[in-house]
């Protein structure tokens, strides 16, 4: 028990994990595409990582030591991009930041989650373009809407188990839990369809077997649930379609 209160605090709380899982997905793009590059994958879990910081921690103390923390992580990533990219990746590296700032900041007097039932498309926005246009040379549509559906998917049963905290307007408060959960079972299987007819066989397999684990999973979504069922096993979704592809090619 004490280890498992351990592993929680220092990977799933200290916001590793969803970085980490948020980058497995965008590799699993990159694979597809053929645009796997050691210095993306860092660039990307480092975004993420510091992005994720600055939102749970804005309101503390320790919110001096996450700027300064941005800051040296911001200097690595410009380096990165300029070390191994162009300028343009750069840009679209920046404009993607702007907009995970414009998510959730308190110097803002009005910040996208404060607006009612938008939280889950932005989040699914943002990292639907980490996917699609930050590693690709060009948009790429297809990858958008995969990703775009499927994570505003995920982020819904985080609104079920936020249902009785949230401030704002969101969809379980507004049409109830079971309403939400067929919303997001529709955007799993529009991203799923869309993965079938775009992918390569194989990656489209491994999304469509990760859909089957993340309708489960979304079906026993409760507000009553411990808080790791969503931090740890909602969360795993996105890194699923990576992990079944990697069963698929080495096992």
């Amino acid at each position: 028990m004490n280890f498992l209160k351990i592993l929680k605090k220092s990977v799933i709380d200290s916001q590793v994990y969803v970085s980490l899982t948020g980058t497995l997905f965008a590799v699993f793009f990159m694979e597809e595409q053929n645009t796997f590059r050691f210095p993306s994958v860092a660039l990307i879990f480092i975004t993420y990582f510091s992005g994720y910081l600055y939102t749970k921690y804005q309101y503390t103390r320790h919110f001096f030591k996450i700027l300064v923390l941005n800051a040296i992580a911001g200097i690595i990533c410009a380096f990165l991009i300029i070390h191994n990219h162009n300028e343009i990746r750069l840009l679209k590296w920046f404009i993607i930041v702007v907009l995970g700032l414009l998510y959730n900041s308190f110097f803002l007097d009005v910040y996208i989650r404060k607006i009612p039932l938008l939280k889950v498309f932005y989040v699914g926005l943002v990292w639907a373009l980490v996917n699609c246009w930050l590693t690709l040379p060009e948009f790429d549509l297809p990858i958008f809407l995969i990703s775009f559906f499927f994570i505003t998917a995920l982020v819904l049963p985080f609104d079920i188990r936020d249902m009785e905290s949230d401030t704002v307007q969101t969809f379980p408060r507004l049409i109830g839990v079971q309403n939400t959960k067929y919303i997001a079972y529709l955007l799993v299987f529009v991203s799923n369809i869309l993965a079938a007819l775009y992918l390569k066989p194989s990656y489209s397999l491994a999304f469509f077997l990760s859909g089957i684990i993340t309708y489960i999973l979304i079906y026993f979504s409760e507000n009553k649930r411990d808080d790791a069922y969503f931090s740890f096993g909602i969360e795993t979704c996105s890194a699923l379609p990576f992990l079944f592809l990697l069963i698929m090619e080495y096992f």
